[in-house]
């Protein structure tokens, strides 16, 4: 009777209301919704990502529905929900810095959260796709990068002056860099296309609540809740229709 999601805290997917504390967001409302379809109650974890597939195969979580990346790696180890959201990797820095961040990043520091596809296509664990219009890999060549535990902590380093560069995903860059947000000060740059992704829902493998999920999302989606819910966060643009 509990479904047992795994999460990280980034606006606009999955974080706390600054007046009251609760827990808010796009995939947050949107697994309650799922969750009353199906009669079942959603519990919400807060793991580190990079351990996110040790979390669920220790069955600590069931899922992790977080704004997750589909990649063949994860679709390899993991049940994944068919997409829900479009997304990119998103450069978020200093706007006084910007021009000339962007005409050379070679010697900056970049900063990614451990697991994100932000890291991986950094390293190049992610095979560029037909997509790319610019490897990531290619691109921060000579660059040093740094992992951290948080899409948050990478801004939080850009903002502090200890990183040049956050690479994180556009869905979190542009829902928590705005003017009246604590980055006001940081500018987001999506001029060098590393890559359409997909988030989806993952499950365990062989998991028969995969099944379960898509269907309670095309009703949902059917029946007009997920678009309010993608409006109510600024999503409408990236939804999977």
């Amino acid at each position: 009777g509990v479904l047992n999601i795994g999460i990280t805290l980034f606006a606009p997917i999955n974080y706390e209301d600054p007046e009251t504390g609760d827990l808010i967001g796009f995939d947050t409302e949107l697994a309650k919704a799922v969750c009353a379809d199906l009669g079942i109650e959603a519990n919400f974890i807060v793991i580190s990502w990079d351990a996110k597939e040790i979390e669920l195969n220790s069955k600590n979580i069931d899922c992790i529905w977080n704004g997750m990346c589909i990649t063949p790696e994860r679709k390899e180890n993991m049940a994944v929900s068919d997409p829900y959201l479009y997304n990119t990797q998103a450069m978020v820095m200093k706007a006084d810095q910007a021009e000339a961040i962007l005409a050379d990043v070679s010697g900056k520091v970049v900063v990614a959260e451990a697991g994100s596809t932000g890291e991986q296509k950094l390293q190049g664990t992610i095979e560029d796709d037909e997509t790319v219009e610019v490897s990531a890999k290619e691109y921060f060549a000579n660059s040093t990068y740094i992992a951290v535990d948080s899409m948050a902590k990478a801004l939080m380093e850009v903002k502090a002056g200890t990183a040049d560069i956050a690479l994180v995903d556009s869905v979190c860059a542009l829902g928590m860099v705005r003017p009246e947000s604590d980055y006001a000060d940081l500018v987001v740059d999506l001029s060098n296309n590393f890559g359409l992704q997909e988030y989806g829902i993952a499950f365990r493998k062989g998991s028969d609540m995969v099944e379960a999920v898509n269907a309670a999302i095309a009703e949902l989606t059917e029946d007009g809740t997920v678009a309010e819910i993608a409006e109510r966060y600024g999503l409408t643009d990236s939804l999977i229709k």
